[in-house]
């Protein structure tokens, strides 16, 4: 394999926009200020409004879910999982140990969907050139694909995938390729025609894996996406008893796992190997995550979780706090949004307020979640480096594996490259365990066939349902009135934490930190913004209205 190389600096100084900025959940406009070829500064601005928060005041609390998990079509099962977790905590009862196992294998299967469709649809682009791919030499990528992993790659696996790929450049069409990011000469794209020949191949290959993925979750939950299994009390998919549809979810499951294992992984690897000056940049310094993977009889409590919670501060590792969900408030002084002080989720309010795109004071429809004041960054990087710090069994071997193979220290960790990586390593130690947890509720269901208890909508009362999702930390805060109804209703979502505007003292967010101090080899082509933004892997498709920014009116658009 090569060595790898290092991109050229400029000297650039002046105004970078992305906007929008793709491959992407939803709309995100990037406005950073450059001197001598490096980011001062940088605002994340998102540009469109959800408004779930309204629209269920005054539901019956277990219509919640349902239109909790339609906030996207990628985070779904999160969403539909943290609103009846929300309600499940407002009741306080226990579910059954059936219904938790079942929550927890759907939950898994979406990590792994979540993190391999990322890391190839999303995410790879910003790394491999594949017009260069035509170039590689189809003999010598084969002998790197099975130096790096178990695959059996031939040099005609390879042929087959440049003509494909030729007839593409031929007809001038080429689909998913057209950005003009990937054309032509780039100075920040540094592999060899063969490694972009390998990332190419398995673009193509994993999108096939992922519907794999997908289909195991629906195995279970009915549908993908937006499942249909979850409610309030537990699971209705009594199907999910018999050993035919275990065994269907089990053999998708597997195959997955064989892709993760034997292409993702070694593509990571390879590929961060190449771009070890990615863990010079996007750092951070505060890390937050819930924990997750409930044992049967700890829903309600974050200690009670596989992957356990913590907080990372002033980027110790090795040094993890508890979690207090009290702690948790959100600011709205750089937002479009009524109000001037941070509220907790339970009192907060979401009245919009949009004033102008120009207005530099407040410019996004993201608020500003802050934990004890503090920014945090929240995801798989929170996940492993929690973990990491506490010794997980499964977590810290892979991450210690990781940092020989890349020669990092755990410090070089914290940078777009480690958040890359973390994400890899999430869908890994998750998609190993799978197996132990689908024994454990086969197990179970040979004495216990319950799966799901009668629940009544709670009055007078609160409940918040806490998710780490793929994307990272998830809370849906719930308040209930005297006839039971939603009074309130907050979701404090991954992206809201991650890519929020300053807050009330101008303190940036975990992605506008990241921003500083990344090197811009070229201002009209910025993919190391690219490659900053999309490490974190934003979901804004939160959103169901877009507003006039003239008129302040709400224009619906139906997308076909």
């Amino acid at each position: 394999m090569s060595q790898a190389k290092t991109a050229p600096r400029s000297n650039y100084t002046g105004s970078v926009v992305v906007d929008p900025l793709t491959r992407i959940e939803g709309h995100l406009r990037v406005e950073a200020e450059v001197e001598n070829g490096k980011i001062k500064t940088a605002r994340c601005i998102g540009t469109l409004f959800r408004g779930l928060e309204i629209i269920l005041k005054g539901r019956e609390p277990f219509d919640a879910p349902h239109f909790t998990q339609r906030t996207c079509g990628v985070c779904t099962f999160t969403h539909a999982l943290a609103s009846t977790r929300a309600v499940e905590h407002a009741i306080n009862k226990p579910i059954p140990a059936n219904a938790t196992y079942l929550r927890n294998l759907v939950l898994a299967m979406l990590y792994m969907h979540d993190h391999l469709v990322h890391f190839y649809a999303l995410h790879a682009l910003d790394f491999v050139d594949v017009v260069n791919a035509l170039q590689g030499d189809p003999v010598k990528a084969a002998s790197i694909a099975n130096s790096i992993s178990n695959r059996k790659a031939t040099p005609d696996q390879y042929r087959a995938v440049q003509a494909k790929l030729k007839a593409f450049v031929d007809s001038g069409q080429l689909g998913p390729f057209t950005n003009a990011y990937f054309l032509g000469s780039h100075p920040a794209y540094t592999l060899s025609p063969e490694l972009n020949l390998i990332g190419t191949a398995d673009y193509l290959l994993a999108l096939r894996v992922q519907v794999k993925a997908a289909r195991a979750m629906a195995t279970f939950g009915a549908k993908n996406p937006h499942t249909q299994f979850t409610i309030p009390g537990g699971v209705t998919c009594y199907d999910s008893l018999t050993p035919k549809r275990i065994k269907e979810y089990t053999d998708l499951y597997k195959e997955v796992l064989s892709f993760v294992e034997n292409y993702y992984i070694p593509d990571l690897l390879a590929i961060g190997a190449n771009y070890k000056e990615c863990a010079t940049y996007g750092c951070t310094r505060n890390f937050m995550a819930f924990g997750e993977f409930p044992e049967p009889g700890g829903e309600r409590d974050l200690e009670k979780r596989w992957l356990k919670p913590g907080i990372i501060l002033d980027r110790k590792i090795g040094r993890v706090r508890d979690v207090d969900m009290d702690k948790i408030a959100e600011g709205v002084s750089h937002s479009w949004y009524e109000g001037d002080r941070p509220l907790h989720p339970y009192e907060g309010q979401t009245i919009p307020n949009f004033t102008s795109m120009d207005d530099k004071k407040k410019y996004s429809w993201l608020k500003a979640p802050r934990y004890d004041g503090t920014a945090m960054e929240t995801g798989p990087l929170a996940s492993m480096l929690v973990a990491y710090s506490q010794n997980h069994p499964v977590v810290k071997p892979l991450v210690e594996s990781t940092l020989k193979t890349l020669q990092l220290e755990p410090e070089q960790l914290l940078s777009t490259l480690g958040r890359t990586a973390a994400r890899g390593l999430e869908a890994l130690s998750v998609g190993r365990q799978i197996g132990t947890w689908i024994k454990q509720y086969e197990n179970n269901i040979i004495k216990d066939k319950q799966i799901v208890e009668d629940y009544k909508a709670p009055a007078r009362a609160r409940g918040v349902g806490v998710v780490n999702a793929p994307r990272g930390g998830l809370s849906h805060w719930l308040v209930t009135d005297d006839n039971a109804k939603i009074s309130n209703f907050q979701l404090v979502v991954p992206t809201t934490w991650n890519l929020s505007p300053r807050d009330e003292r101008d303190i940036p967010s975990a992605a506008e930190e990241a921003l500083v101090g990344t090197p811009v080899a070229d201002p009209a082509r910025p993919v190391e913004i690219l490659r900053v933004i999309h490490s974190f892997d934003p979901c804004i498709a939160c959103a169901v209205h877009v507003i006039d920014g003239q008129t302040n009116q709400v224009h619906k658009f139906k997308v076909l």
